[in-house]
């Protein structure tokens, strides 16, 4: 588990601040990669936000997250609605909270892997999805109903928020997954990632 031990003994580096504002941006710019089709756009958002979490580690990829929410929230228009402090009220904001935790959780089941695979690191990415999906879904059928008005079912909040985003969602996983056997590795060997604890005792 994230203890406050992990926490507190983290220190940046200017190599680190480059890279944390780097998929920052990265996240930006996949909001306005972008397909109407309802109240919930189909963005590539997830994409970068996996890869944050698998490339930089759970603390690096979820504060790069939280820096994209931080600056959306200032008034920069980088949510795919805009920006500003009212866009909490927004049905989607769920998301943009959600990907902290979703990255952080993909990052930290990276990290705990001794020996990677397509599989396990589609797991770890699925898993911080899942995260983003309760935070999101519930988020949304909060605002719909209790601050909008508007009647929305726990169905129909699933539907919009969820089922139709699977098929894409599962390519994006897969994508990161396959990036990251190979990359992963590598960031390790340079002491970026931090060597796992089964490799640790080896």
């Amino acid at each position: 588990m994230i203890g406050v031990s992990d926490v507190t003994s983290f220190k940046i580096t200017t190599r680190d601040m480059v890279l944390i504002s780097m998929f920052a941006a990265l996240i930006a710019v996949g909001a306005f990669i972008k397909i109407p089709i309802g109240p919930v756009p189909i963005t590539l958002q997830l994409l970068f936000t996996t890869l944050a979490g698998v490339l930089l580690g759970w603390k690096r990829g979820a504060l790069s997250a939280l820096i994209y929410l931080i600056i959306g929230l200032i008034g920069f228009p980088i949510f795919t609605g805009g920006g500003g402090i009212n866009y909490i009220v927004n049905p989607t904001f769920g998301f943009l909270v959600a990907f902290i935790f979703g990255t952080a959780l993909t990052g930290y089941l990276t990290e705990k892997m001794k020996k990677l695979s397509i599989i396990k690191l589609f797991a770890a990415c699925y898993s911080g999805l899942g995260v983003i999906y309760v935070i999101g879904v519930s988020y949304f059928y909060f605002i719909m109903n209790f601050y909008l008005g508007k009647q929305v079912s726990v169905m129909s909040a699933i539907m919009t928020c969820f089922v139709v985003f699977i098929p894409g969602d599962i390519c994006k996983c897969l994508v990161t997954s396959l990036a990251g056997v190979r990359l992963v590795p590598m960031l390790r060997k340079m002491n970026y990632i931090p060597i796992s604890e089964g490799e640790a005792r080896a």
